[in-house]
């Protein structure tokens, strides 16, 4: 062994371990103990409000099987992961190869601009789009001479809710594939233009497969988005689940079980249910990505 590769080794493991135990110990305590008592709770029948916890083993997650509001809510959450994570990647990669690739003028302003949701809280952006949707008077019925309740009607409730998740997240990943397109070599697209390649070859064989660790970074975290959905559809919509549940989804089912029938160990029960969900879908989304590399 080379004198080098034996000086690089720490001198001191006992100096190594000592900077190492107390970010671990953190770690452990406020990341990994309460995965720890979620998964305790979930085992009880605990109301929340008392120190009495009575341990009823898997009966929780068995109610789960029969709750049709849970199924509803999972129903809508799934029919959102499909939508979300689609329109919004295709929005932001249509919108950042416009701005860089297709060389936009102004396209600094049009990044700002598409960005400008991202420093809205979540309440703001749901008070604001309330007021576009409202009925006679609402800027969209006014700008399409409706009279149509976009919140009120099962029909339309759960996609103007969708609509507004992708209006509120698409700048973040404009600006983020922005970034990424800015460090591909000009000379790859110089050479495919000049062998006559079109904007939509260019795109979908020279930036898509560029960009493809990106745009699954993107994909896990619109999916853990359209997991959860739960402060939106709770301020947008009027009462549980808006109109005949047609914007229920797990997290609000899971808030009302704990906060209003005071059924803790229930709810918490739908949590780790959707903790597994995520978790299992960002090993997918891994593998799947592995496999084509």
């Amino acid at each position: 062994m080379s004198r080098s590769s034996a000086d690089s080794r720490p001198r001191n493991p006992l100096l190594v371990l000592g900077f190492l135990l107390p970010p671990l110990a953190l770690y452990g305590v406020f990341v990994l103990s309460p995965y720890v008592q979620a998964f305790y709770v979930a085992l009880t029948d605990w109301q929340g409000f008392s120190a009495r916890r009575r341990f009823v083993g898997l009966a929780n997650f068995g109610r789960l099987l029969h709750d049709d509001l849970f199924w509803t809510g999972l129903r809508h959450n799934l029919v959102m992961l499909v939508v979300l994570p689609v329109v919004t990647l295709g929005l932001g990669l249509l919108f950042a190869s416009l701005l860089n690739v297709g060389r936009v003028r102004g396209a600094r302003f049009y990044q700002v601009v598409y960005f400008f949701p991202q420093v809205l809280s979540i309440a703001v952006i749901a008070v604001l789009w309330q007021f576009v949707y409202t009925p006679r008077s609402g800027l969209l019925n006014r700008l399409l001479g409706t009279d149509q309740a976009w919140l009120g009607d099962p029909r339309t409730a759960l996609p103007a809710v969708m609509a507004v998740m992708v209006w509120s997240s698409v700048g973040f990943y404009v600006v983020l594939f922005s970034a990424a397109m800015q460090a591909v070599p000009r000379d790859i697209y110089e050479a495919a233009a000049l062998d006559g390649s079109s904007g939509f070859t260019t795109f979908f064989r020279i930036t898509l497969p560029l960009l493809r660790d990106t745009v699954r970074v993107g994909f896990v975290y619109l999916a853990i988005a359209a997991l959860d959905g739960f402060a939106i559809v709770q301020i947008m919509t009027s009462g549980p689940g808006g109109p005949d549940n047609a914007t229920e989804v797990v997290g609000l089912t899971l808030y009302r079980r704990a906060f209003t029938d005071g059924d803790f160990g229930y709810a918490t029960a739908m949590g780790v249910v959707l903790l597994f969900l995520t978790l299992a879908l960002a090993v997918v989304a891994q593998r799947v990505a592995g496999s084509r590399r």
